[in-house]
């Protein structure tokens, strides 16, 4: 099983940053996740909320800004030990990650089918060299269905938050999806044995707790994606 840093780290670090990415390269796992969202100036930046106010402290909606604008926005607001961190491009993250073995792309929601069309487009462009490494993961079917429209190369992954059971299984295999992100709370063994039986790999999500996390490991569980990377990788090596 391995250790996958959610938005980077972010327990250990701030969240969807250069520095937070640097962080987890330095702690030896190269296994990542990170949200992705399209400006209005095409640009594709890592950042999970639609609003700076939570990570930044500023109430700006994300979406009227322009890639040039961002500079502004201290993406380590809160993180008092940290210095400035600006939201990063795609491109910036991808640098810092390059010989990652795992990286989790997810596309946060569209509105419309033409926006997700556009955008997994620009994404694939910017992706090429990662076709080992990159799983597109998103919760939104329209951009799952642009993927599969485009006949995409990069490998796609279903992630679940409401308990729909064997059905989402059967909507993955749908979609050509050869992974499913389950929500931890819906993670029964049940279902996990049963996505196993579909043969498509499995990434849980947010896993905190360390025996928690052990269990799943019992259970082949490919993909553990957690807050805490640096706890996890001391607490699971310590089992081994």
């Amino acid at each position: 099983m391995i250790i996958i840093g959610h938005r980077g780290a972010r327990g250990e670090a701030p969240e969807n940053t250069l520095g937070g990415f640097e962080y987890i390269h330095d702690l030896g796992i190269r296994a990542v996740e990170f949200d992705v969202r399209q400006l209005k100036d095409d640009e594709l930046i890592i950042m999970h909320d639609d609003n700076f106010l939570r990570t930044t402290g500023i109430d700006q909606n994300l979406y009227e800004l322009a890639s040039t604008e961002l500079g502004e926005y201290n993406q380590a607001n809160i993180w008092i030990d940290w210095d400035k961190q600006i939201t990063p491009t795609l491109k910036q993250t991808l640098n810092i990650i390059q010989n990652f073995d795992h990286i989790e792309v997810e596309v946060k929601a569209v509105d419309t089918q033409q926006q997700a069309e556009k955008l997994v487009i620009e994404l694939q462009k910017q992706l090429q060299g990662f076709e080992t490494s990159a799983v597109i993961t998103s919760f939104d079917l329209k951009i799952h269905q642009a993927l599969k429209q485009q006949q995409t190369q990069f490998k796609q992954g279903l992630l679940i938050e409401n308990d729909i059971g064997e059905h989402a299984i059967e909507q993955a295999l749908e979609l050509n999806c050869v992974q499913i992100g389950w929500m931890n709370q819906l993670a029964t063994d049940y279902i996990l044995q049963k996505t196993q039986a579909a043969q498509l790999n499995i990434s849980v999500w947010t896993v905190n707790d360390i025996e928690r996390a052990r269990h799943l490991c019992e259970l082949g569980v490919q993909g553990l994606i957690t807050d805490f990377p640096k706890m996890m990788q001391i607490a699971l090596q310590h089992r081994r």
